[in-house]
């Protein structure tokens, strides 16, 4: 009958919005049991380090599992790892990748090493999880600050020099479009100044994970993939601008295909 709402498909798209809701519900819970559960764990993994880990590697590498806990508990979204990961962890790089969504952070966080997140200041600010930041010993920059940005480098240097990678943004935010934004130079002078070949990753499938103004999950079937490095050794800050060019067209390159699979 053309008057069943069955047929029409509308107590189907309600129930389908009822239970994404409801998984969102339980997702959320989930996040939040683990930062409370975190705390205490990344606080006794940082005072049993102190001693021999200055770069507060382990601490932050526990901090990264968060995520990865997380998305095992929550059936709305699937991750998968891609790619040739690096032989030795400690040898650090400066890690670059496109960013679709929040949730790049989560996806990039099932790699299985630890890097230094290079993130606005006001995500330090978030209760709990801006305080997991910190004892992570990630690095907080305040957009538009010249000053600010100085001193992220300069510490961003540090963590390089005790064999940690760091992890930035080039893009400095998400698109609206979903279309990658001009890369931004300093991920590419750092990798120049330090000698230190840049890791391109590249995200897919993450925009739809996490809304802009929604608080309920999306499902999603996402993929982080690691490109091969690109080396640095001999260029000079002349070269700065070709080395940006070149590494974000092998990212885009390599994120239409994945998109085509």
């Amino acid at each position: 009958m053309s008057s069943n709402t069955e047929d029409s498909g509308e107590p189907k798209q309600s129930r389908a919005g009822v239970g994404t809701t409801l998984l969102s519900i339980w997702s959320w819970f989930v996040f939040g049991a683990c930062v409370a559960l975190w705390m205490p764990m990344m606080a006794i993994v940082w005072l049993v380090t102190l001693p021999f880990d200055r770069a507060r590697w382990w601490t932050g590498y526990l901090y990264r599992k968060l995520p990865v806990v997380h998305q095992k508990l929550n059936p709305l979204w699937h991750f998968k790892v891609s790619g040739v990961l690096p032989e030795n962890p400690r040898n650090p790089y400066v890690v670059v990748s496109n960013h679709e969504s929040f949730v790049d952070i989560l996806l990039i966080s099932h790699l299985p090493w630890e890097m230094k997140w290079l993130s606005k200041k006001e995500m330090f600010k978030i209760p709990f999880a801006g305080w997991l930041m910190r004892l992570s010993a990630d690095i907080p920059l305040e957009r538009g600050d010249r000053e600010s940005a100085g001193k992220a480098m300069d510490l961003c240097k540090v963590a390089l020099d005790r064999k940690v990678s760091v992890m930035i943004f080039p893009e400095g935010t998400r698109s609206a479009t979903g279309e990658m934004r001009d890369f931004k130079d300093g991920a590419f002078r750092l990798a120049i100044e330090t000698q230190l070949p840049i890791l391109p990753l590249v995200v897919s499938g993450t925009r739809n994970a996490l809304r802009k103004h929604d608080w309920r999950f999306g499902r999603a079937d996402a993929e982080v993939r690691v490109m091969p490095p690109v080396p640095t050794e001999g260029l000079t800050l002349d070269d700065v601008d070709a080395l940006r060019d070149e590494v974000r067209s092998l990212i885009e390159t390599e994120r239409d295909i994945m998109r085509a699979a």
